[in-house]
């Protein structure tokens, strides 16, 4: 059955849980960052780290019990005060690794990006040019994509899940309305947007309803048609964006020509950039990008956040090691220690047969 010999060795001790979870990520690894950072974590990267916090926990919270059980030889004098520099260590340890999701996320699963732009803006040729095959249909009838084209490609070992949207318009045509709608739900989960506008033509009304709709997403805006002569620059496309509320740190600008396949490479780098801010460091760092890892994290952080609060409040000893052993108890889940049968079930059936 799936995951047999993988569950088999969980369950036999010879590795935890975040191990197995890695096997499963190296077989699915569709680029080389990914394939990197499941290497790591079947190594023991997040093992390790999960298994060094949950000692310290146990040993402070066996520390208390051992010196509320015996006062005579275990002194709690000033104790608050040492174990909240314990506390604040861990918990900047967990908060680290749960900053780390987002690249995680995004290593993994890659950048969920959409194509937007008004009617015949050159969405659907930048598509083919970055697919590098005629996908989607290119005509120069306005309207010609009325429904999502979805598609993955690598760029320097990141992968993009790239969406092709309907031109962002109004319009009565009851099919095209459809198509413009969907856009405009796509573009809201989007990680990444990628504006078209076709610099060989003024800015009209749909341009602005795009800027208005896109306002606090990462964005990149392609200058398209640059081969042409140009009626509208990147000053006159920033001024309006900076109306319509964009930070001006989401935002990057590249004048492209898809027609004559000019400026991927500048895509490629300026894409990377916005999302990793230059080289990721994957040797130096415990990356989290499984999703069950992450909603976990949360909960022992909350956990360490009310101990910190009852040390500063003077509580009694033993109300710090209830929320203790609950943080204690969730990072277990990672590892596989605190963990219930049917989840492990559930884990393992989501392998391919034959692992």
């Amino acid at each position: 059955y799936p995951g047999e010999f993988t569950k088999r060795a969980f369950l036999n001790g010879r590795i935890d849980l975040s191990k197995a979870e890695a096997i499963m990520d190296i077989i699915h690894a569709d680029n080389e960052f990914a394939l990197q950072v499941g290497m790591k974590q079947l190594k023991g990267s997040v093992s390790k780290k999960v298994s060094s916090i949950r000692e310290q926990l146990i040993y402070e919270i066996a520390f208390i019990e051992s010196a509320l059980d015996d006062p005579e030889h275990y002194s709690l004098d000033g104790y608050g005060d040492k174990l909240r520099q314990i506390i604040d260590s861990v918990l900047a340890d967990l908060q680290k690794m749960e900053d780390s999701a987002e690249n995680g996320k995004i290593i993994r699963q890659g950048i969920n990006t959409v194509i937007v732009g008004k009617p015949n803006a050159g969405k659907s040729s930048f598509l083919n040019f970055l697919l590098g095959e005629e996908k989607a249909i290119v005509t120069d009838i306005a309207g010609t994509t009325r429904d999502a084209l979805e598609d993955y490609v690598r760029i320097q070992d990141i992968s993009f899940h790239i969406i092709d949207t309907a031109g962002i318009r109004k319009t009565e045509d009851i099919v095209e309305k459809i198509g413009v709608e969907k856009a405009i739900d796509y573009s809201k989960d989007a990680d990444l947007l990628l504006y078209i506008i076709d610099s060989s033509v003024p800015l009209d009304e749909n341009d602005f309803e795009i800027m208005k709709m896109t306002a606090g997403k990462k964005m990149i805006v392609l200058m398209n048609k640059s081969d042409l002569q140009t009626v509208v620059d990147i000053d006159d496309v920033k001024k309006y964006l900076n109306k319509y509320s964009h930070k001006e740190e989401d935002i990057r600008f590249i004048k492209i020509s898809a027609k004559e396949k000019v400026g991927m490479e500048e895509f490629e780098t300026i894409a990377k950039d916005m999302f990793f801010a230059g080289e990721i460091q994957i040797q130096d760092e415990v990356m989290i990008t499984n999703m069950r890892h992450k909603e976990l994290l949360p909960d022992a952080i909350e956990s360490l956040k009310l101990v910190i609060n009852s040390i500063d409040m003077d509580m009694p000893e033993d109300f710090l090691t209830i929320d203790m052993m609950s943080a204690y108890e969730s990072l277990g889940k990672i590892i596989g220690e605190e963990v219930e049968e049917d989840l492990v079930n559930e884990i393992f059936s989501k392998f391919c047969m034959g692992k």
